[in-house]
Formats: structure tokens, sequence, C-alpha cells
């Protein structure tokens, strides 16, 4: 495993927000829109977690897919100071392939995160503190979320997500990375039928050769199923005065 420098690197200025999923656990509320334009707290989620990207980010790119002409109209070109940029993802080969579907776009290094679910600025702006990085949540039961495997000095260790399954407390992915582009040279690790291609699964290969810092979120929420609506609603107001501060 290489080892790098330990100087503190560069915030990123570019953010990947995953958005072009079917969302088909939240229906019927996804029925004739996108999961990410869902209003929770007034508002679209996908607005939400472009608000608490970290200050550095000045060029969001949204992959897109399903009823994706909504995300844009929405958004535009610009919103909250930032620029943004659309790539479409005509095949849903998972969240690993959303990486080679924004690759013509991508900077060196980028934050990469799910454009639906709810997280907080301070969370992402301590990813960003890494070169390469994945945001987890202790937690003492995983549900139906993947366990992450870290090392004794807080660096991913081997494939993610491969704890037994009847290991139920420990870290679990919560869909946040500080990537480079080295991540291209990676073969994609098939999921599930092997249609799709895990993004963590991947990671994991590539911690074999590149320290990759798991960072621990103070608060995070999945927004999964319908009544996780309501569960949103509490959280925003729980959490409202933190969303935008560091």
């Amino acid at each position: 495993m290489s080892n790098h420098s330990s100087i503190k690197p560069t915030s990123p200025r570019q953010a990947v927000l995953m958005a072009a999923g079917l969302g088909k656990r939240l229906q019927p509320l996804t029925n004739d829109r996108p999961k990410p334009m869902v209003e929770v707290g007034g508002r679209p989620i996908l607005a939400w977690t472009l608000e608490a990207l970290p200050t550095s980010v000045e060029e969001v790119l949204i992959v897109v897919g399903y009823f994706k002409e909504q995300i844009i109209d929405y958004f535009g070109q610009e919103w909250g100071g930032r620029h943004i940029k659309y790539v479409e993802q005509t095949e849903l080969k998972g969240t690993g392939h959303v990486v080679h579907v924004a690759a013509p776009l991508l900077d060196e290094r980028f934050l990469i995160l799910n454009g639906d679910d709810l997280y907080l600025r301070s969370d992402l702006e301590r990813l960003a503190e890494h070169d390469l990085s994945i945001l987890g949540m202790r937690v003492e039961n995983n549900g139906r979320f993947g366990l992450l495997s870290v090392s004794s000095d807080g660096y991913l260790s081997g494939a993610s997500e491969d704890r037994p399954q009847d290991v139920t407390s420990g870290i679990i992915n919560i869909g946040a990375y500080i990537l480079d582009r080295d991540f291209l040279n990676y073969d994609l690790v098939p999921i599930g039928n092997g249609s799709e291609f895990g993004l963590p699964q991947t990671i994991g290969v590539m911690a074999h050769d590149r320290q990759i810092r798991v960072v621990e979120a103070v608060a995070w929420l999945p927004i999964g199923f319908p009544e996780d609506i309501t569960k949103a609603d509490d959280w925003l107001r729980q959490h409202r005065t933190a969303l935008t501060t560091a």
C-alpha cells in the first residue's frame, strides 16, 4: 500500500451527485418524478444535498436518468452560486458505472455522493480533508446497509461490505466518497446478478493499493421508503442549524 504526504490536501472544487436511479422502493412517490425531486421539508431532497456540499465546491456534476428533465429544469445551469453540469446515465449499471459515465468531465480529485440522502456539511467537510476517503456511520444494527471493513488505524481494509451477515454492529457505508481519477484504472466489481457495478466494492479493491480513510459521520438519513419522508422532516428540524455549517 502506498503512503502519501501528510500535507492536508486541497478541498475538492468538484462534486458528483448520483441522481439517475428509478427509486422503486419509494413508489408511488416516484411514479412521476425522480427520487431526488421528492420533497422533504418543503424542498426536493437534492436541494438539501446541494446545500450540504463543502464550501470549496464550485462545480457540480449531476448524473441524471429517470425523469431527468425535472432535475434539469429545477436546478438549471447554476444553483446556490455553483455551476451545474448534467451527465446522463442511459443504462442503470450501478454506482460504480456512474464514475465512468462522468469521467470526461471529472477533475483529478472529486467528491461523489448520493443525491437522495441527507448529509451534514460538517461531515462532508471532514471527508474532504483526506486524499481519498469514504464516509461511514457507526451503528448497532446495520439493517439493510453493508458494513465496512476498517483497519485499526482507520483505513478501509480490503473489499468493503464483506462482513459476515451475522455481524450487525460496526461502520456502515453511507454513500459519500473522495476519489481521484486513479479509480478509473480499476475494473468495476459486479454486484447482484452482475448487471450492475458497485462503487464501494470497487473502492474496496482500490484500498489494496491506496490508503482510503474511513471518516465517521455525525448524522445522516437515507430516504428509501415512503415512511422515511416523515423521518426526513423530523431529521431536518433536528439538524437544520447544522446542515450548512462546517
